[in-house]
């Protein structure tokens, strides 16, 4: 069995990204059923509306799942922190923020510690403090990314020379291709984020997956690179509109972070109104062309990522 697999008591090596306030119990249940690890982000949600989700979640599947608690993004860390002890969540993600002063809370608690970075030196500390799994996420990804700004291709085989915690590849992967490559860069599994939207389980607006299915390479653009605030998203009226205030002179990191709050997040991706909201999509976007279900997704990239590392092998 796959080391990370075992140590999660998953299926298949195959996280869903956090998704913010957009998250929701039937995508995230759908990919614990199909054998990944579903993740509910936590977002700017307070404990009582994650609660909910996490309840609702439980009823769903008997799997493991994850919450992922962006540390500089949340207002409400503590409260969540306690929360998900008290629900004995299997599995925990930290991202945005340093996560030493919680992995020990979770721990005794019995919950495994996944902390999201985008640097080599943040893995290391990461691993030091104690985390049991590192997703490793280069800027192709949707969604707010690190400033480093270093891709997945780059940053895994680094990654991986230096810590000795399983690592998981973020950004960048849509398919058993991209599954392939980053187990042979040295990961052990992958986090995915685009690809879920366009699952028939998805809750997400038709608008939203329409953009995702129509994208081409060049789809998505930076916002926020100038506040030091990197954000993927797909190209729309919202995005133009933020691109063109990037280059006002009220432009402040406190501005941008309003415009790009979770409330215009699920303006664009849950009421599917582009011109009032973004939608995050990563470069990936551009290999996205069908909806299939959750379980035939995942057993898709299984299948075609054994099929393209035993074809390598008779190239060699």
């Amino acid at each position: 069995m796959n080391r990370l697999c075992g140590q999660l008591g998953i299926k298949y090596p195959i996280f869903q990204g956090g998704m913010g306030n957009i998250s929701n119990a039937i995508l995230t249940s759908a990919v614990s059923e199909a054998g990944g690890l579903g993740t509910i982000g936590a977002g700017t949600m307070n404990s009582g509306e994650l609660e909910e989700i996490i309840q609702q979640t439980k009823e769903m599947t008997d799997k493991p799942f994850a919450v992922n608690i962006a540390i500089g993004v949340s207002p409400y860390v503590d409260e969540l922190i306690e929360l998900l002890i008290k629900h004995r969540v299997p599995v925990v993600s930290l991202s945005a923020g340093d996560p030493t002063a919680f992995i020990e809370r979770f721990h005794n608690a019995g919950i495994k510690v996944v902390t999201v970075v985008g640097s080599v030196r943040h893995a290391q500390k990461a691993e030091v403090a104690g985390s049991d799994v590192i997703v490793a996420e280069g800027y192709e990804a949707a969604g707010i990314n690190s400033n480093y700004e270093s891709t997945t291709l780059t940053l895994i085989p680094q990654i991986v020379d230096k810590v000795t915690v399983p690592v998981v590849a973020a950004g960048g992967i849509a398919d058993g291709r991209g599954l392939a490559a980053m187990l042979a860069l040295g990961a052990s599994g992958v986090q995915i984020g685009t690809r879920f939207i366009v699952t028939k389980e998805a809750p997400f607006s038709k608008e939203y997956k329409h953009k995702i299915l129509s994208a081409t390479d060049t789809d998505t653009v930076i916002v926020g690179r100038t506040v030091k605030r990197v954000r993927r998203v797909l190209k729309s009226p919202y995005s133009k509109k933020l691109l063109e205030f990037e280059g006002s002179p009220d432009y402040t990191l406190a501005k941008f972070s309003e415009f790009t709050s979770e409330k215009f997040h699920k303006i664009g991706a849950v009421d599917g109104n582009l011109e009032e909201g973004f939608i995050n999509g990563g470069q990936i976007s551009g290999i996205i062309n069908d909806i299939p279900t959750v379980k035939e997704l995942v057993e898709r990239m299984i299948a075609e990522a054994e099929l393209v590392m035993n074809s390598l092998i008779k190239k060699l």
